[in-house]
C-alpha cells in the first residue's frame, strides 16, 4: 500500500456535542468515541455552518457558505458545477468513496465521488421546498412532535436498515481495498478518501431494545433550560410553529423516553463506529489512515422548549469534531471555535495538495490546531430554511456569539460566563459598541436583502419544477448503486483457486 495517508470521514446525523460525555454533562455511553477523542485532537467548540442537513453537508464539502452555492434548505440542488473536496482529492490522486447519507439534491448524485456504495435515505428531488411567503402553513413533510410522542424501543426502522447497510458496505470496501483491487488482480493502490455517513441519532427517537436497555438504570434527565415560552426569541417561537409543538403537547414521560432513545441511538452509532475502526485495524490500514468524526448539526432535545435543530443556539449548531491519527498527530484538546467549513482546506493540507481553486473558500485549515502551533478562532453561519422568514446569520468568535436577522432583535451571548445562553446582552447599553461592530461586520459580509430575494426566487422556481416532475410519469434522481453480480462471490471469470485466494484476507502463501 502507498504510504500517502488515507482519510476516513465518519459522520453522524443530528449528534449534539453536549450529548457526549467528553463534551458535556451527559449519561451517554460511547466508549469508541471517547477513545478516539482521547487519542486524537478534540475540538471542544466546533460548529456547523448551517443547522440543517443538506446545507450543512453541501457547505462542508464545498468549503463555501450556503448562500454562495445556493444551498438554502433541504430541497436545494447541489449544482454539479460546484467543486467539492472529493473533486480535488480525486484530481490529487485519491480514490473517493461515499457510503451513506449525504442528502444530495438534483441529478448529480456523486459530486466528485467516483464510487457511491449505497443510496441515500432522503429524496433527491425538490419536494421538500419551503415557502417563506406562506409561513403560516405548516409543511406536511417536515418535523412534527410525533417523534417525541412515539419515542421508545423498537425492533426495526428505516434508519436501522440504512445504517447497518452503510456500515456493512464501508467495512466490505475496506476489505476490498486490501484484497488488491477487489479480486481483479490489477489493484488500485491510490490512497482513499472514504466517507461513512450514518443517519442516527437523527429522530425518530426509536432504537433497538439492546441500546434502550443500556439506560435502564440511568436517571433520564428532563431539559435543564426551560424559559417561559413568552421569553423565547422570535425565531424559536417560529420553530415551535413549524414543528407543531403546541398542536401536540408532550408529557414529561414522553420527553424522557425521547431523550433515552436518543442516548441509545448514540450508543448504537458508537458501536457502528467501533466496527469500522476494528476493520481498519484488521486490514492493517489504521496506522496510515486519518480518522475524522463529526456531525452535520446538533439536536435541541427539548431544551428551551425546542426539538431538532434549525437554530444557532448551542444545542442546534454545536457539533462534535475529532481528528485522530495516533503516531502522527499528538492528542490534544482545542478550545478555539472552528467549523465544518474548515475540513475542506484541512484535508487539502494533510494531503499535501495545493490545487487551483475555482472560487475562494470560506474555511480555514485546522492544521495549525492539529500541530499545536496556533490557529483561528472564528465560525460564520447562515440559516435560510424552514422556520425562517428572512436570512439568519451568526458570528462566533472568542467568548461571543452574535445572531442577527433583519426581522428579529439581535442576540449576543457571552458563552464564557453564560454557556446556556440565558442572558441576551444585545439590548444592554454597555455592549452597544460591540453590537455596532458586529452589525457593521454583518453588513460587510452579507447583502441580506439580496440573499432574501434569491432564496424566495429559488423556492418559487423549485416548487414549479417539483409540481411538474410529480405529474405524469415519474423519473427519479435518487441514486441506484450499480451492482455487477456476474463478478461477485464465486463466478466463472476466474479459476476457482485463484478467485478464492484473492478473496481471502490475509492471503495464504503456499510453499
Amino acid at each position: 500500500m502507498t504510504q500517502k495517508q488515507n482519510f476516513l470521514l465518519i459522520m453522524a446525523d443530528q449528534l449534539a456535542a453536549g450529548a457526549l460525555p467528553f463534551l458535556g454533562a451527559s449519561p451517554v455511553k460511547a466508549p469508541n468515541l471517547a477513545r478516539l477523542a482521547g487519542e486524537g485532537v478534540l475540538f471542544r467548540s466546533a460548529y456547523c455552518n448551517s443547522p440543517l442537513c443538506a446545507p450543512s453537508r453541501f457547505s462542508m464539502l464545498s468549503g463555501r457558505l450556503p448562500s454562495r452555492i445556493g444551498a438554502y434548505d433541504n430541497a436545494c440542488e447541489f449544482t454539479a458545477t460546484t467543486p467539492t473536496i472529493a473533486h480535488h482529492l480525486r484530481l490529487g490522486g485519491y480514490r473517493t468513496i461515499l457510503s451513506g447519507k449525504m442528502h444530495f439534491v438534483g441529478p448529480d448524485q456523486l459530486h466528485g465521488f467516483e464510487e457511491r456504495l449505497t443510496t441515500d435515505i432522503y429524496p433527491a428531488d425538490f419536494g421538500w421546498t419551503p415557502d417563506w411567503t406562506n409561513f403560516e402553513e405548516r409543511p406536511t413533510w417536515y418535523h412534527s412532535m410525533d417523534s417525541v410522542r412515539t419515542a421508545g424501543p423498537t425492533v426495526r426502522t428505516n434508519q436501522i436498515d440504512f445504517d447497518e447497510e452503510v456500515v456493512f458496505t464501508t467495512r466490505r470496501k475496506l476489505f476490498d481495498i486490501v484484497r488488491n483491487g477487489e479480486g481483479d488482480g490489477n489493484g488500485d493502490r491510490r490512497p482513499f478518501f472514504l466517507v461513512a455517513s450514518l443517519t442516527h441519532p437523527h429522530d425518530p427517537f426509536a432504537i433497538h431494545r439492546k441500546y434502550w436497555d443500556l439506560y435502564e438504570d440511568v436517571e433520564i434527565d428532563l431539559p435543564r433550560v426551560t424559559p417561559p415560552l413568552d421569553d423565547l426569541d422570535p425565531h424559536s417561537r417560529r420553530l415551535r410553529h413549524v414543528c407543531g409543538n403546541d398542536l401536540d403537547p408532550v408529557t414529561d414521560k414522553q420527553v424522557r423516553a425521547a431523550r433515552r432513545a436518543y442516548y441509545g441511538a448514540i450508543s448504537f452509532v458508537d458501536e457502528q463506529i467501533g466496527l469500522i475502526l476494528d476493520t481498519l485495524t484488521e486490514t492493517g490500514l489504521a496506522e496510515n489512515t486519518t480518522v475524522i468524526v463529526c456531525s452535520d448539526h446538533g439536536e435541541m432535545l427539548g431544551e428551551r422548549g425546542l426539538w431538532y435543530k434549525m437554530n444557532f443556539l448551542e444545542g442546534g449548531s454545536r457539533v462534535p469534531l475529532i481528528v485522530s491519527a495516533p503516531g502522527r498527530i499528538a492528542p490534544r484538546a482545542v478550545d478555539e471555535s472552528v467549523s465544518l467549513l474548515d475540513l475542506f482546506p484541512t484535508l487539502l493540507d494533510l494531503a499535501g495538495l495545493e490545487p487551483e481553486l475555482a472560487a475562494p473558500i470560506d474555511g480555514h485549515s485546522l492544521v495549525p490546531h492539529l500541530q499545536g502551533t496556533g490557529g483561528h478562532d472564528e465560525v460564520i453561519g447562515e440559516y435560510l430554511a424552514e422556520g425562517a422568514i428572512a436570512p439568519i446569520v451568526m458570528i462566533r468568535r472568542g467568548q461571543w456569539k452574535f445572531i442577527h436577522s433583519p426581522t428579529d432583535p439581535d442576540q449576543l451571548y457571552d458563552l464564557s460566563s453564560d454557556p446556556d445562553e440565558l442572558r441576551n446582552l444585545a439590548q444592554e447599553l454597555q455592549y452597544a459598541d460591540l453590537i455596532a461592530e458586529f452589525r457593521a461586520e454583518v453588513a460587510r459580509r452579507w447583502d441580506l436583502a439580496a440573499i432574501e430575494r434569491d432564496v424566495i426566487d429559488s423556492q418559487r422556481r423549485r416548487r414549479i419544477v417539483a409540481a411538474a416532475n410529480a405529474t405524469g410519469r415519474l423519473q427519479s434522481w435518487d441514486w441506484n448503486p450499480p451492482r455487477d453480480a456476474s463478478r461477485e462471490y464465486i463466478r466463472s471469470h476466474m479459476d476457482l483457486e485463484a478467485l478464492e485466494a484473492v478473496a481471502r484476507f490475509p492471503q495464504v502463501r503456499t510453499v
